[in-house]
């Protein structure tokens, strides 16, 4: 394979595994069942793995699956284990004929916002990175220092409140799967 045939290669592969999460998160919104709807999210987390590797972003591929295709999404299904939720006949959709006409009505306004901005032409020299940039601060700091250095310095405040949040949200489902027991007994 020349070199020429690489770029074709990345491009096809990353709009098609776009394509693939695209399709993926709709399906993932759409399903009555939620663990249906957890497997595809899933799927759309290995699908953003896959994307990021064909950045060049190996490590993030790799923690995007183990973190938030593994860890989380079992979180996840532990929660809906608990609440029970039954079967996907039996859940309903509170909201009415209006709220999902507004849905549909955001939905096309944010469509037509990014088709409009996907036309302007922006300069790829502004946002490329020079040949070699990448390689050369990956050996000389390595992989992982370029985003633990920000995540636990600049960032910290945010990682911390997002641990707080994932807490409280399994003590939530633990309160709600509690006091649903407790009254059918």
């Amino acid at each position: 394979m020349s070199n020429g045939d690489f770029p074709l290669f990345y491009t096809f592969h990353f709009y098609l595994f776009g394509l693939i999460a695209v399709v993926s998160a709709l399906l993932f919104v759409t399903r009555k069942s939620p663990v249906a709807a957890a497997l595809w999210l899933v799927n759309t987390m290995f699908c953003l793995a896959a994307m990021y590797v064909l950045l060049d972003a190996q490590f993030i591929g790799a923690i995007q699956v183990l973190v938030y295709a593994g860890a989380i999404m079992v979180v996840f299904l532990f929660v809906i284990m608990l609440l029970n939720l039954g079967h996907p006949s039996e859940l309903a959709d509170a909201r009415g004929f209006g709220w999902k006409l507004a849905a549909g009505a955001v939905g096309l306004v944010l469509l037509a916002q990014t088709l409009a901005l996907s036309r302007e032409k922006l300069p790829l020299d502004f946002i490329a990175l020079p040949q070699g940039a990448l390689a050369g601060q990956v050996e000389r700091q390595g992989a992982i220092a370029p985003i633990a250095r920000p995540l636990f310095t600049e960032y910290l405040l945010a990682f911390e409140l997002t641990s707080v949040l994932l807490l409280a949200a399994i003590v939530g489902a633990v309160v709600l799967g509690r006091r649903r027991t407790t009254d059918a007994g």
